[in-house]
């Protein structure tokens, strides 16, 4: 049985072209919206829906949820990343915004461009009431979009989040020119701290081993559609971050998450040497070259990330 939905947004130019055209030109051109589905402006947003998706920057969650009053008992957190000044969960800053909804989280190897082309692919529906988790499961499920549920919530978001910033470094070993054997190292070194952060979060190790972990890091470090690797890619090629970001012309969650990363390592007093070469490339503190040296000697010290300064 379809459903009728309703997507909003702030920019009024796309809005309006979306509503003309049916049409996002700026991200997703060439995919015409299905029948039942209508566009309109934030402001417009009003009545009760079964399920609101919140599927913006993770920067701006906060700001759009508190910008509405809650419009239904159910909200499902699609947005990948980590608050920056707090190093809260996307889900937590759902449930701040609106105490009295129950809060899901949606993940897993979703890039958009494959998804709109129908390319079968999974995700996890997370809830720690399991029953909420099956209720963003039946409305998702489709014969390419195959969803699971799970109520490891943490490790679900910490999965979606946290590759991000792999991705990045990835994306600079390959501008660097180095090969898959690089990539693959330096991806499960970067694995392994993903998964020792989540767990002194409260994660469950098997879920870095899933979809929403391992899966999701396999899509967005490999695929030159995704906008870290993207990213980091023209960091290896030598471009600032800024001068990155500005080709990009999309947001990169892995820069901010990058931030946010290093802030929750140090409140737990975690080492986290590939997360850390990453954030200072990011900042430019170091040059990649310089990071990568640092990496492959047999004993990583923190503090030269640190102090390193690049040319």
């Amino acid at each position: 049985m379809g459903h009728e939905v309703q997507i909003f947004g702030r920019d009024a130019e796309e809005v309006s072209h979306l509503r003309d055209h049916r049409e996002n030109l700026r991200f997703l051109p060439g995919f015409v919206l299905p029948e039942g589905v209508t566009a309109g402006f934030l402001t417009e947003v009003e009545g009760e829906y079964d399920l609101v998706v919140v599927a913006v920057p993770s920067h701006a969650v906060r700001e759009v949820m508190a910008a509405i009053p809650p419009r239904a008992g159910h909200v499902v957190v699609a947005s990948k990343g980590l608050e920056t000044s707090t190093g809260k969960l996307m889900t937590e800053v759902a449930a701040e915004c609106w105490p009295h909804v129950k809060v899901s989280a949606l993940s897993g190897p979703n890039l958009a461009v494959e998804i709109a082309r129908g390319v079968p692919t999974v995700a996890i529906a997370a809830n720690v009431e399991r029953n909420f988790a099956r209720v963003v499961q039946d409305a998702f499920t489709s014969h390419t979009f195959r969803v699971s549920i799970s109520d490891d919530v943490a490790g679900v978001e910490l999965g979606g989040a946290l590759k991000n910033v792999l991705a990045i470094g990835a994306g600079v070993a390959e501008g660097l020119g180095f090969g898959d054997n690089t990539k693959g190292a330096f991806l499960s070194r970067g694995l392994m701290e993903m998964a020792t952060l989540g767990q002194q979060l409260g994660a469950r190790l098997e879920t870095f081993l899933g979809p929403a972990g391992v899966g999701d890091l396999f899509a967005t470090a490999s695929s030159k559609l995704s906008r870290n690797f993207r990213l980091g890619f023209d960091l290896g090629q030598g471009f600032t971050v800024r001068e990155a970001a500005d080709r990009l012309g999309q947001v990169a969650e892995g820069v901010l998450t990058s931030e946010a990363v290093g802030r929750l390592a140090r409140q737990h007093g975690l080492v986290l040497p590939v997360f850390t070469a990453v954030d200072s490339i990011i900042q430019g503190r170091i040059t990649p070259q310089r990071a990568v040296a640092m990496l492959m000697e047999k004993e990583v010290r923190l503090a030269d990330f640190q102090e390193e300064e690049t040319d």
